[in-house]
């Protein structure tokens, strides 16, 4: 089946427990070390350190390839079973993104209805359009993971984003 949890920093450890999550992603800027819950197993925690931007800043970090290449792979080799936390700091745009690109790449719906279900869950969700850009070239999928998350606009403004769970059923 599989199920997706996304959540700010704060939240962490209480998603996890009562998800009952067995993998974790953590995409903060560096040099922040996120906690690991003890039922995530190291191996299936997966640190990125890269700042929520959208273009290169002085003393930040700007996703590249190889960290969108890591998520996919991690992705890949989720084998489902038990649910998996997804996280940056607000929850609000590296987590929506992360998640947006884990259906875009473990499912075959369109980019455009992802995306809507997105909003619907996340009412203030801003994936980081970065991300989605690095992972629409990836993944081959010629602007329409782009367009998808255009079509959304900014989420609503919040200090911190709500938990949500997407299926990818």
């Amino acid at each position: 089946m599989g199920r997706l949890y996304v959540c700010p920093l704060g939240k962490v450890e209480q998603v996890v427990e009562q998800s009952g999550a067995e993998s974790l992603i953590s995409l903060l800027s560096p040099p922040a070390s996120p906690p690991r819950p003890s039922r995530i197993a190291p191996q299936r925690h997966l640190v990125l350190g890269l700042s929520d931007i959208v273009a290169p800043c002085d003393g930040h970090v700007l996703a590249g390839a190889d960290h969108v290449e890591a998520l996919l792979a991690f992705l890949r080799d989720w084998d489902r079973t038990a649910p998996l936390v997804i996280h940056c700091y607000a929850g609000v745009s590296r987590s929506p993104a992360a998640a947006f690109i884990a259906a875009c790449a473990l499912t075959p719906r369109p980019e455009g209805e992802i995306a809507r279900d997105l909003r619907r869950l996340s009412p203030s969700a801003t994936p980081n359009r970065h991300l989605i850009a690095l992972a629409d070239s990836l993944l081959s999928r010629e602007g329409r993971m782009i367009a998808a998350g255009e079509s959304i606009g900014r989420g609503a403004e919040c200090f911190e984003g709500e938990i949500f769970c997407m299926d990818l059923a």
